[in-house]
């Protein structure tokens, strides 16, 4: 054992003059390439390589290492959601991690001037999501997109944020293993390499509401403002502005947790699109024309029908989750009637980690 403990220490000594050749080998590079390895978990050799050929620059090393995908990780070309974009294939070869689909991973919420952000980082698996490292790079991504706003919002407002504009996005890191200020590419890529799976920022929202309140429910959240399921609803007043009351911000959590559960499609029904009604109408016509009833009858079938669709998939007609006895609408008309305050839903959002991705084989 001691001779291979002696063995290994040689070996380590001639691997240090070999790098500090040309240089003068000192304590100050052992801590750096220590530092190095540390921080991107490459081996030392691909280490070597990228200070020597950047001049000995750390930062600039560590972009090189980010380009080539070295250290376990994906390179800056990886794909998103799974799907192989011509930029992941480098040389001919497609890295395998690159195509490794990330379905699971976290939503981070973040909220400031009236402007709510959530976005969604996904990864290959529970454990990473789970890993310290990672929920703090989602947490900073969630209050950096707070910042890309690229417009006025209206009340009630809710938009895609460019991912683009977020990944330039500089934001400060204070992980033990992950600090100092990168872009949110950086990041991200940087995340990737060390934990050594396909990390990726795939979506992003803004909910604004300038003269009400925007509420949320985190689902499955094990701190404050992560969670793999979030429902974010912003509640307008038919006039002035929401002071932040007790009864309203109830209100707006409780809808967001109904948001969470019932998992409405739509807002109202005006805001069905006809396409939609007609598909669902005519599918219900033809089933009711097949029990021979007269057309009074069918008639009659399907508006029963288009009023049960419209409970099943529309917020405002959806029986509460925590009072079915009323639908949400009769909620904001009960609050009325107790505070003199009549408040409208103007927009919800509801978003799950993973949904709309292939599962992960394997």
């Amino acid at each position: 054992m001691a001779r291979a403990s002696a063995l290994l220490a040689a070996l380590w000594r001639n691997s240090l003059r070999e790098f500090g050749a040309g240089r003068g080998f000192s304590a100050d590079v052992a801590v750096q390439v220590k530092a190095l390895r540390k921080r991107t978990g490459a081996p030392f050799r691909d280490v070597k390589i990228a200070l020597q050929e950047c001049g000995w620059d750390a930062e600039a090393a560590v972009s090189a290492l980010r380009k080539k995908g070295v250290g376990g990780g994906v390179s800056e070309k990886a794909v998103a959601g799974g799907v192989v974009s011509e930029k992941a294939v480098v040389g001919g070869v497609v890295s395998e991690k690159a195509i490794r689909v990330g379905n699971e991973g976290l939503l981070a919420v973040a909220s400031g001037d009236g402007v709510t952000a959530l976005v969604e980082i996904n990864s290959e698996t529970d454990f990473v999501a789970r890993n310290g490292m990672f929920r703090h790079l989602a947490t900073r991504v969630a209050r950096a997109a707070l910042g890309v706003q690229a417009q006025k919002f209206a009340p009630g407002s809710a938009y895609t944020i460019d991912l683009s504009a977020l990944e330039a996005v500089k934001i400060k890191l204070e992980h033990e293993k992950l600090s100092g200020e990168a872009t949110v590419q950086e990041a991200v890529t940087e995340v990737a390499a060390i934990m050594g799976e396909n990390v990726q920022l795939r979506r992003g929202f803004l909910v604004s509401s300038t003269t009400g309140i925007v509420s949320s429910y985190l689902h499955g959240s094990s701190q404050p403002g992560l969670a793999r399921v979030v429902g974010l609803v912003s509640l307008e007043p038919e006039y002035g502005i929401l002071a932040g009351q007790d009864s309203e911000a109830q209100i707006g959590a409780a809808v967001a947790m109904h948001v969470v559960a019932a998992k409405p499609l739509f807002l109202s029904r005006e805001l069905v699109p006809k396409a939609i009604l007609h598909r669902e109408t005519d599918a219900f016509r033809t089933k009711a024309l097949m029990s021979g009833k007269t057309p009074k009858v069918v008639e009659k079938m399907v508006q029963g029908r288009l009023r049960k669709y419209f409970e099943e998939t529309v917020l405002l007609d959806q029986k509460f989750v925590i009072n079915d006895a009323m639908n949400v609408q009769t909620v904001l008309d009960d609050h009325y009637k107790q505070t003199g305050r009549r408040v409208r839903i103007s927009n919800f959002l509801r978003m799950e980690v993973g949904e709309g991705l292939r599962q992960r084989e394997g």
